[in-house]
């Protein structure tokens, strides 16, 4: 939609307008609202646990472990301001002395998902590469949430068979 037709219908009591120029496939890469017949397919972004424990590049690894422990996470993700995911600290890391930095212990520009992944998909190639959990972001790397594999299992109907 052009910026004007987004503009006219404001001017017509539409209060939720979005001149979105990026395309569909970034829509749905970004989490946002679906709809339509795979509208109620799970994806991903549906699953993510949004409360994952985050930090900042220079946290203390000794605050970020009482943070992490308290909330019986194994994984921290390191973002900057913007919410952009930079790092993953895990296992462990977390025993490391503490006034190390979150910056010198994370594994940087860990691998991310987009949410619009469809979870049957995701939780095939969890099961494949025995991956516990993965990093879901939008597509400039803002964070979404993390999405476990047991997770992934409850959220695919029984009827639904993967591999």
């Amino acid at each position: 939609m052009s910026p004007r037709a987004a503009w006219r219908l404001e001017s017509l009591g539409f209060t939720q307008v979005y001149d979105y120029a990026a395309g569909e496939a970034d829509w749905f890469a970004n989490g946002l609202p679906r709809e339509g017949r795979d509208a109620s397919i799970p994806r991903v972004g549906d699953v993510a646990d949004r409360e994952v424990p985050t930090c900042q590049l220079d946290d203390h690894i000794g605050d970020v472990r009482e943070r992490v422990r308290a909330t019986g996470c194994d994984t921290c993700l390191v973002m900057n301001d913007e919410r952009v995911v930079l790092g993953r600290l895990r296992g462990n890391t977390f025993d490391a002395p503490a006034e190390r930095s979150a910056e010198e212990l994370m594994v940087a520009g860990p691998t991310t998902i987009r949410p619009d992944v469809r979870v049957t998909e995701m939780l095939e190639r969890m099961r494949e590469k025995n991956i516990a959990s993965v990093i879901v972001t939008t597509s400039d790397g803002r964070l979404v949430g993390l999405m476990d594999r047991a997770s992934a299992e409850r959220a695919i109907p029984a009827e639904v068979t993967v591999r």
